[in-house]
């Protein structure tokens, strides 16, 4: 095995894995006001609202299926009675819907972000680089999944024979590299590029997809009162840094 494969499939795995933990965790105790992706929809609205809803949908949906394909063993499909080639198509099918509508999605998304003035101008390095990070393993996922399943071989690769398991040995503390060195280079950029993205994914506006509005539930209600019409004065009330002796002359009374 050589040293490049031990770093791609052993140590930048626990890397990714040691950052993306640590960094949440880091980034939700020191910076809670960051936490949230800021609102552009004010500087333009029109193609965010079908690039932004196509994009996440789409995205949300392949983490569903990148999750149940690589966490579920070929086994237990095989104990059900799923044949290969259902399970390939259950797979592509949906997973190729679904990752169209992504990339669209992110096109959208780019274009608004480079040729809409306002937007470009509000873009910071931070947001180039995650852009960056984003698409690229975005893109590489689809060339792989359009070249071996979909227009590919009849029935397509079966990574779970190899990477799926590669996958799971990752958190067994029981890495078996070697099942990788036979996987279509496509299917290795798209996971060495994923696996970057993780690196960075704290310290960006990314954080906002592990945002969950949990304390609403608890949140007290909020209770509007309507002022008394006889309680209101004729003239607006003065701002603070008006009246500044007002407190002190509270006291003294």
């Amino acid at each position: 095995m050589s040293a490049a494969s031990i770093l791609a499939w052993v140590v930048l795995p626990y890397l990714s894995i040691v950052l993306l933990v640590v960094g949440l965790v880091w980034r939700f105790r020191t910076d809670q006001f960051g936490w949230t992706s800021k609102s552009s929809q004010w500087q333009e609205s029109t193609i965010l609202r079908w690039s932004s809803p196509l994009f996440h949908l789409g995205i949300l949906f392949v983490a569903i299926g990148h999750v149940m394909g690589l966490a579920i063993p070929q086994s237990l499909t095989d104990t059900l009675g799923v044949s290969h080639h259902l399970y390939h198509l259950i797979a592509t099918i949906p997973g190729s819907i679904a990752g169209a509508a992504a990339v669209i999605g992110l096109l959208g998304l780019l274009y608004r972000r480079i040729v809409v003035t306002s937007v470009r101008l509000n873009t910071s390095r931070t947001d180039v680089l995650t852009y960056v990070l984003l698409t690229i393993p975005i893109v590489l996922g689809a060339i792989a999944t359009f070249s071996t399943q979909v227009f590919g071989s009849p029935g397509g690769y079966n990574y779970r024979e190899t990477i799926s398991v590669w996958f799971r040995s990752i958190p067994m503390l029981h890495p078996q590299p070697e099942l990788m060195a036979d996987v279509p280079m496509a299917f290795k950029l798209h996971i060495i590029a994923g696996m970057l993205l993780f690196c960075i994914w704290p310290f960006t506006k990314l954080v906002h997809v592990v945002s969950a509005p949990v304390g609403y539930v608890t949140r007290p209600n909020v209770v509007y009162r309507s002022r008394e019409s006889g309680r209101v004065a004729s003239a607006p009330a003065a701002r603070g840094w008006d009246r500044p002796f007002e407190k002190t002359d509270a006291r003294r009374r």
